[in-house]
């Protein structure tokens, strides 16, 4: 049994029951405390939880290296998602719905632990981030089980500037790729944001959560 992630909460453990939950994924080199600050902005109405990434980088914590061109492993991927797929396969049975929202990096490890678990997860809200290539031939390509989110999409919504300094353009087209094929997405760019969230898009987030729960 793997290490359960360290996790920050907004409410207390009786007033989590029955509520959806949102989990919150930094990005890199920050913590779990980053996003956590963006609840007081969403609605009131749900569990928030963030969690710590597992490696130190820096002052903050990163769920997987990267080479100094951004580049990195699938085994580094897959070995940061797996502890949070056990601990979130618990903690969701308290829940109506549980919603991924990861910020760069973060956004990486949503989609992956969604796509390994789409049973677990009813949504993934990705901000200036990017989706995981897998090869066909590479040792964790059976983690991923895209074979599943073909035939039945997973609700997304995908927030960036288009003129992100960070994100690599190859990247970007890749998710964009991924997400025609596997995502039931909605997309909106935000212009002079940067590698960063405006209050206009937290706003945009807030409303996709409350409709994603009716």
């Amino acid at each position: 049994m793997q290490q359960a992630p360290h996790v920050i909460w907004n409410n207390d453990p009786d007033d989590r029951a029955g509520t959806p939950l949102v989990v919150l994924l930094h990005g890199y080199g920050s913590h779990e405390g980053d996003l956590m600050a963006l609840s007081e902005s969403l609605p009131e109405s749900f569990s928030y939880v963030a969690v710590r990434a597992p490696q130190r980088a820096g002052m903050g914590f990163q769920w997987f290296p990267l080479a100094d061109d951004l580049s990195f492993t699938t085994d580094a991927v897959v070995a940061a998602a797996q502890p949070v797929v056990e601990w979130l396969r618990d903690e969701s049975l308290q829940h109506t719905h549980v919603i991924l929202l990861g910020f760069s990096q973060g956004m990486a490890m949503a989609t992956t632990v969604a796509r390994h678990a789409p049973d677990l997860v009813d949504a993934v809200v990705g901000l200036s981030g990017f989706v995981v290539p897998v090869a066909h031939d590479d040792a964790q390509a059976d983690f991923f089980h895209d074979t599943a989110l073909r035939e039945e999409p997973l609700p997304m919504f995908w927030g960036r500037d288009p003129e992100d300094p960070v994100i690599p353009p190859a990247m970007v087209d890749f998710t964009a790729e991924w997400m025609q094929q596997h995502a039931d997405a909605t997309k909106v760019q935000y212009r002079n944001v940067g590698h960063g969230v405006s209050p206009q898009e937290i706003g945009h987030v807030g409303e996709y959560l409350r409709a994603l729960v009716g």
